[in-house]
């Protein structure tokens, strides 16, 4: 082989190897995106104040209908929350402070159909001087709940720039907040909970249908 053709051999091997190594690069700058959304919103279990603010109009003298509901659900939640104290503060000092006190036993009444009785509500005043007319009834209690440590809807980046390869920052935060928001026990994002003891009767019956093997269906003629 002359000098000539070896320098050309050598030349397209080289540049082969250049065009592989470049090859390759591509493949794990890619590779190396992180688009988990996962961990970019994730979802915390800890605890929280969970409140409840009561509208009461100046001139109210019984709660309507939508108002109790709320009342008695906010109740349902809190007997399910394992926290042992209910707190209701009333405004003092507002223009609506004679009505709270007037429906004062209908929030009672309200929270005690969601399964609260009323020994577990402690009922406390606070200074409303400086609300109008309807400042709330404050209801309250500290449980472990499932949030996201910040607001979704972030929007700090042009969503029509994609040359990194990535998702856009509020990617998933929407998902993550409505899972956290569904969960009725936080504590099954943690782990599973133990199994519950076997049924025997259904397990007898189970096992003895299995047994008895496929039976034919009646028939519909009945002549």
């Amino acid at each position: 082989m002359s000098a000539s053709k070896f320098k050309t051999v050598t030349g397209l091997v080289v540049a082969g190897g250049l065009l592989a190594g470049c090859a390759s690069t591509d493949k794990i700058a890619v590779g190396s995106v992180s688009d988990d959304y996962r961990t970019n919103h994730p979802i915390i279990v800890s605890e929280q104040e969970q409140t409840l603010d009561v509208p009461v109009a100046s001139g109210a003298r019984t709660l309507n209908g939508p108002t109790r509901s709320n009342v008695t659900a906010f109740a349902t939640a809190f007997s399910g929350s394992g926290t042992n104290v209910l707190h209701m503060l009333m405004p003092v000092g507002s223009a609506n402070e004679h009505a709270a006190k007037r429906v004062r036993e209908d929030i009672l009444v309200a929270i005690e159909r969601g399964g609260v009785s009323r020994h577990d509500v402690s009922v406390q005043h606070y200074d409303a001087t400086a609300h109008d007319a309807v400042a709330p009834v404050r209801l309250s209690y500290r449980g472990v709940t499932a949030t996201l440590p910040h607001p979704c809807g972030q929007w700090t980046e042009n969503l029509v720039d994609t040359t990194s390869n990535r998702h856009h920052r509020d990617y998933g935060c929407s998902t993550q907040n409505n899972l956290a928001a569904q969960v009725e026990n936080p504590g099954d994002l943690l782990g599973p909970r133990a199994m519950s003891p076997i049924d025997a009767t259904q397990r007898g019956a189970v096992i003895g249908t299995y047994q008895q093997g496929p039976q034919p269906k009646a028939s519909e003629v009945n002549y």
